[in-house]
């Protein structure tokens, strides 16, 4: 797997390298290097150089760029998904979906002339006007998941080259094949060479990104404990950061919900991509006589297929790794030894023939009797697991939801407009689904995680995309009518008089 640095693929010169495993099989199918410290800041320095010539470009040729470039991401997407469902074991529909989400994000940042419009008053004081520009900060990096390797590194460059910025990326070690697809299409669509560069690696790399001084923003998708260090870490050197981090998001079931709609929904939700999304639903709290839908939700959570991903009918496929598999099978247990009840239990996957045995595949767990001191309740466990919680009335649902520390996104399933404005008014999450599972909102809006699933500047792609990648220079201006002195003035200015 080459680096993309000042618009050229380069080889790595590096000793040290990482077995990219195909998710079905543990086969190894490539191998990423880990970028030697000189190629990194090959990388930066390309950004910086590109900077003023791209800054300087107009938004209107910026933007021709990305519609080029759009048109070149929709036209070649089955083959951005191909990498997606070899390396990271998404279904080819899942795999198409990630590419689609993403490609969206692009089609919005072609319209970020108007989104960088600034602000003007006229005549604040006798002659002097006053307004505002949003400009570009320079160079800024982004930091990517394995789980969506199309969609998340496009929630980041497009809206930062639209901006004016330029651009470091470092996807997952483990995916990064969708990326240098990506890159080939940039340099298709004509982009300016070093506006958009690509590392590989793991600590060392975000160590790079957080201390590197021509850096001036990073985008954070993934885990607490990394997106933490990241903020931390970048936030001291001077760094805006941005980072999306982990989730628990609960769904509430009242009691008048379509019922056939809402189990469909809870198990597309919780199941789909092995639960490898941080948008996810793995806990549902059923309130009163819903309660009595858990034996049917059950039953049509069997009837999916788990298996390689491009085989007919295969509704979810692996985990990401051996590790993740391992990790899962620990929370299940644990749920066992904390006094919860299997319902359906995936650990142990039936029909796999030959080397898909030795895949990393975990079937649809679903676990009832669930309390909030419990490890598989407390803990993000980015698989296919759904933890079931009761609630007496929608108040003890909003009291549950609330009490957990994570902020990302929520959903309610009910047919009652009023009790659906309760929930959306009192839950304390930054997204909020009726009747809708997974609730990220288009990139018109912007995603909002809340609480311990963000900590940063302002939020990802939307107006608060433009926010963090641009900054506000507010000019005030006088032009005097003659040339007629009117004495020093030593007291401080007061304009609005």
């Amino acid at each position: 797997i080459p680096l993309f640095i000042n618009g050229e693929f380069v080889q790595s010169k590096s000793k040290n390298f990482i077995t990219i495993n195909n998710p079905s099989t543990n086969k190894p199918i490539a191998r990423v290097p880990l970028a030697t410290e000189d190629e990194m800041t090959a990388a930066a320095e390309a950004a910086r150089s590109a900077f003023r010539a791209w800054s300087d470009t107009s938004v209107s040729n910026r933007t021709r760029y990305l519609f080029a470039y759009r048109d070149l991401v929709s036209k070649h997407r089955n083959e951005i998904a191909e990498y997606i469902t070899a390396e990271g074991g998404k279904t080819p529909s899942d795999a198409a979906g990630d590419v689609f989400r993403g490609l969206e994000v692009v089609e919005h940042a072609c319209s970020t002339a108007t989104l960088m419009m600034g602000e003007t008053t006229e005549s604040v004081g006798r002659n002097v006007d006053t307004y505002s520009y949003l400009q570009p900060l320079g160079v800024c990096a982004g930091v990517c998941p394995f789980n969506f390797p199309a969609m998340i590194p496009l929630w980041m460059y497009p809206v930062a080259l639209a901006c004016g910025n330029t651009f470091v990326l470092k996807p997952s070690e483990r995916v990064p094949g969708a990326s240098i697809k990506l890159a080939e299409l940039a340099i298709e669509a004509g982009f300016p060479k070093g506006i958009f560069n690509i590392i590989h690696g793991t600590k060392d790399a975000v160590d790079f990104i957080c201390d590197h001084p021509a850096i001036r923003a990073i985008s954070f998708v993934g885990g607490n404990s990394a997106g933490e260090y990241i903020h931390h870490r970048g936030t001291k050197h001077g760094k805006r950061v941005q980072s999306n981090m982990s989730a628990k998001n609960h769904a509430t079931i009242l009691p008048d919900a379509q019922k056939d709609r809402t189990l469909d929904s809870l198990i597309g939700a919780a199941f789909g991509n092995s639960g490898q999304r941080c948008m996810a639903l793995p806990v549902a709290i059923f309130v009163g006589e819903s309660q009595k839908w858990i034996p049917d939700l059950v039953n049509k959570a069997k009837k999916l297929k788990v298996g390689p991903p491009r085989e007919p009918g295969v509704d979810f496929g692996p985990l990401i790794s051996v590790e993740s598999k391992q990790r899962v099978a620990k929370f299940i247990e644990s749920g066992e030894k904390e006094g919860a009840q299997i319902l359906l239990d995936g650990r142990k996957i039936e029909g796999l023939q030959g080397e898909y045995r030795n895949g990393n595949f975990v079937g649809p767990t679903i676990i009832s009797e669930v309390t909030p001191d419990m490890t598989v309740y407390k803990e993000e466990i980015f698989g296919p697991v759904l933890c079931i919680m009761k609630a007496k009335d929608i108040n003890e649902a909003l009291e549950i939801t609330n009490n957990n520390p994570y902020g990302n996104g929520t959903a309610i399933f009910t047919q009652s407009g009023s009790a659906a404005r309760k929930f959306q008014k009192e839950v304390d999450a930054g997204q909020v689904g009726i009747n809708l599972p997974i609730p990220v909102p288009l990139p018109f809006f912007s995603f909002t995680g809340s609480r311990k699933s963000f900590i940063g500047s302002t939020n990802f792609y939307g107006k608060e995309g433009i926010k963090f990648f641009t900054q506000i220079k507010t000019i005030t201006s006088n032009w005097w009518e003659d040339d007629l002195s009117s004495g020093v003035r030593t007291a401080m200015p007061v304009l609005g008089q």
